[in-house]
């Protein structure tokens, strides 16, 4: 039987908790990675959060203070260099879990449009970086720990104009299932968020932003975008659940069906 930081017996049964475990959060500084911190916070977690950008690393780092100053951490980190990544998990000690929802704004438009460079570079970050972040980080996960990527919509319902987003999602849900054969009994899941309105869509105007969530309102069943706390349940359920693995969660208000 795991030891009780996984478990707690209650009435002859097993309730999985995250209390006193370690989460490390690539991406974890803003949007839906901030809001898996802060729900893992609420668990019991210690939470360790790293992105790219100074300002958003001091800003999550106030954020997460105010709710657990002991118990959670913040870095900077550069996911597409490998020295990087490899120095950071050479720092952080055995955890439990690691959760991956870096990402650059994702550029859209024609195939016959796209800036090739600008592409990669998402996909350096987007899929890469996960690579990397696992290549590095596995030897420190614990016994039944887990590890959670990021998928999105577009993998299974692309519009026209989105070849990049849904060649990257794609390719995280491919990564996710070959990894939870490879990397058994670690568990290995990924997220598929829907429409939200977190700061992933800031490349567009605001105009066309706007037009984007107006639509998808309109388009989804339950008539409204998705709120990142929602989304980030997901990621909670995925490391509290000690028998799910390969899967992709979809959590897109609908989206999927219509």
């Amino acid at each position: 039987m795991p030891g009780d930081s996984h478990f707690h017996v209650i009435l002859g049964e097993e309730k999985m908790t995250l209390r006193n475990q370690r989460i490390v959060a690539l991406g974890g500084t803003s949007g839906i990675g901030l809001a898996v911190a802060h729900l893992a916070l609420e668990e019991g977690a210690f939470v360790l959060v790293a992105s790219n950008r100074d300002e958003s690393v001091e800003r999550a780092r106030r954020d997460l203070a105010q709710q657990s100053p002991s118990q959670s951490a913040t870095q900077v980190l550069d996911v597409t260099r490998d020295e990087a990544v490899k120095k950071f998990f050479d720092g952080t000690g055995p955890f439990d879990h690691l959760v991956y929802t870096a990402g650059e704004d994702l550029p859209l438009g024609r195939l016959v449009d796209t800036d090739l460079a600008r592409a990669q570079a998402r996909f350096e970050i987007r899929y890469w970086g996960a690579v990397r972040a696992v290549k590095y980080g596995l030897r420190l996960i614990r016994d039944g720990g887990s590890i959670v990527l990021t998928s999105g919509f577009s993998a299974t319902r692309p519009q026209a104009g989105w070849t990049s987003q849904a060649s990257i999602q794609s390719a995280v849900e491919g990564l996710t299932r070959a990894l939870a054969v490879e990397l058994a009994p670690i568990r290995v899941n990924a997220v598929s968020p829907g429409l939200s309105q977190t700061p992933r869509w800031n490349a567009l105007s605001d105009a066309d932003r706007q037009a984007l969530y107006e639509h998808e309102e309109k388009r989804l069943p339950l008539g409204r975008l998705g709120k990142a706390v929602e989304i980030a349940s997901a990621y909670i359920y995925f490391m509290k659940n000690t028998y799910a693995t390969g899967n992709v969660l979809s959590v897109d208000g609908g989206g999927a069906l219509v």
